[in-house]
């Protein structure tokens, strides 16, 4: 597999997590981590049927610990971080710090062997930033002290994934298979955490139903899979920019549902985003083939 391709496979995890929201909107009144235990059951469900034909693909769980810890403490830990600042703190704040993420993937990126960082990556990447401030602004409300955790939750979750997906490029040679049993050790985790905090609510509709499975199959399943390839074969400076493009599809797709209305702050954000996003992948675009 060719790095451009890896990270073309590594672009469709981005779409696909610009779905989350409308999607999670769809299961209806789901506690967050029941709905995380659900679909990370599924997802990891999604991987295990991969495995069909492939007998050697059960070897992949045999990982030093160091792995386990890293893959399973980058996908529950991101997301009960997460969970825990959407409690705390207000939506738009907490998302803002959470989209941190993307500019320290790309900033990060330049300790690894053989990477380099030029300057358009941190260009891209500040203008997927700028972006991404001006599609919240005027969605900001100012907070309290009772709100300072869940904001250091957001902020520590931002550099969780971000160490996450940098070091599963450390970890390369970790067959992506391997992420099947990261999703069912989450699925776990987020279940206990159900138990200990939340009070069960099932999904009541056949709509809420189908929302969960395709959250489990998409977003909560392949995406994870689509960006372990990418973080370890592709180019990881070039996806990190790119991700800023996920609140804007994430936003996209909200208005097309009818959940959000169009603005002049989008748009000009879309502009950012994309740039952004083109400069820092200037090397993939205008590579001659």
């Amino acid at each position: 597999m060719t790095p451009r391709t890896a990270t073309l496979i590594g672009l469709t995890a981005i779409l696909m997590w610009s779905l989350l929201s409308v999607m999670t909107v769809a299961t209806g009144t789901i506690p967050a981590f029941q709905l995380a235990a659900m679909t990370f059951a599924i997802g990891g469900l999604v991987g295990l049927l991969t495995w069909i034909g492939r007998g050697e693909a059960a070897k992949s769980l045999r990982q030093p610990l160091v792995v386990w810890a890293v893959g399973v403490g980058g996908l529950f830990g991101y997301h009960a971080l997460y969970f825990l600042a959407l409690r705390f703190a207000p939506p738009a704040e907490a998302g803002l710090l959470n989209y941190l993420w993307p500019l320290l993937i790309v900033l990060f990126s330049s300790f690894l062997p053989g990477e380099r960082l030029a300057l358009h990556h941190i260009v891209g990447a500040m203008l997927g930033l700028v972006g991404t401030v001006l599609l919240f602004a005027g969605n900001t409300s100012g907070f309290v002290a009772g709100q300072v955790p869940g904001l250091a939750a957001a902020f520590i979750a931002a550099f969780v994934w971000a160490a996450y997906s940098v070091l599963s490029r450390r970890l390369k040679a970790v067959p992506t298979d391997a992420v099947a049993g990261f999703c069912l050790a989450t699925a776990v985790l987020a279940a206990l955490m159900h138990g200990l905090l939340e009070t069960t609510v099932w999904p009541e509709t056949t709509l809420q139903w189908l929302s969960v499975i395709a959250l489990g199959i998409g977003p909560v399943g392949a995406a994870f899979y689509a960006w372990d390839i990418g973080m370890k074969r592709g180019d990881i400076r070039v996806l990190g920019a790119a991700s800023y493009a996920t609140p804007l599809l994430s936003t996209g797709f909200l208005i097309a549902a009818g959940f959000a209305k169009a603005s002049a702050n989008i748009a000009i954000a879309a502009i950012l985003i994309a740039g952004g996003g083109l400069i820092a992948a200037k090397d993939m675009v205008l590579r001659k083939r």
